[in-house]
């Protein structure tokens, strides 16, 4: 199962990023190199071209790159966000002053990299799910100020996210469920204290605390943590549909498969995030 298309960010959203990365780079002085020995006047086409197949993302956020550091420059993305491309083939088109396009190449292709890294490594997950209802997600284990963006990497890839924040939603772990004195504790203290409109995910590590669990209400999502393929199948007998399923824990690619065969909801992998590779992209003149 795919994740919905989505509609990009809006540039505002993206923009502090990126003025930040450009930043970092400009430094104090700006492009020295590129300032000592191209022409003002000497205007070029680029091509950012990928040099292994994959799935795009960052395309926008490349754009954005060029745009504030030139807004006069001619951008011409070919390859959107979320589609698949092969090796040799060109992305974007970028025309104008050379000096302007060299000044954002490594910021635009940081990004441009990095984000089609995530994208192709979560289409790589996705791909073992098919014939089944189970989704693929990512985790929190993401890049310090990366997050948004990563996390739309990964839905650009076919995934679908997780929580954003420790605000967004109710997550039990077995540190919570160890200092509360329980699981009956944890759940109790939701139902006594959370918003009706926030829900709730607990974790659990055996068939025992899934059956204390399913013999509570509070919960709507149970993550079932670090269990091989048998468990997994216990578990999802065990539930009966009363609660959504996520397996999680040493989600490696070559178990999707077989953990999706058994009937979860959704599998989610910090890997996605923490351990993509970045894509192989060049900007050529």
């Amino acid at each position: 199962m795919t994740s919905p298309a989505m509609p990009p960010l809006p540039d505002l959203i993206l923009e502090p990023l990126i003025r930040m990365a450009l930043a970092e780079d400009l430094g104090s002085y700006g492009d020295i190199t590129t300032r000592t020995v191209i022409p003002a006047d000497i205007t070029y086409r680029a091509a950012i071209r990928a040099r292994q197949p994959g799935i795009a993302s960052g395309m926008q956020l490349a754009a954005i790159a060029f745009r504030l550091v030139d807004p006069d420059l001619s951008i011409t993305t070919l390859c959107a966000d979320g589609t698949p491309f092969q090796a040799g083939e060109v992305l974007m088109q970028i025309e104008g002053p050379a000096a302007s396009i060299l000044s954002a190449e490594r910021v635009a292709l940081n990004f441009a990299g990095r984000l089609c890294g995530i994208a192709t490594m979560t289409a790589s997950f996705v791909a073992r799910t098919t014939g089944t209802n189970t989704r693929i997600t990512c985790t929190r284990k993401t890049t310090p100020g990366l997050r948004l963006v990563e996390k739309q990497a990964v839905l650009h890839g076919g995934g679908f996210n997780h929580r954003f924040s420790l605000s967004d939603a109710i997550l039990i772990k077995d540190n919570h469920i160890a200092a509360a004195g329980g699981v009956r504790p944890v759940l109790q203290a939701v139902k006594a204290r959370a918003s009706h409109m926030i829900r709730c995910e607990i974790e659990v590590d055996t068939l025992d605390q899934l059956a204390e669990v399913l013999s509570e209400t509070g919960a709507d999502v149970v993550l079932l943590d670090n269990m091989d393929t048998p468990t997994l199948q216990q578990a999802v007998k065990m539930a009966q549909g009363q609660v959504v399923l996520e397996a999680s824990g040493n989600m490696r690619l070559d178990r999707i498969a077989e953990v999706a065969a058994t009937g979860v909801d959704y599998i989610s992998s910090g890997a996605l995030t923490h351990s993509a590779t970045t894509l192989d992209l060049g900007l050529d003149f």
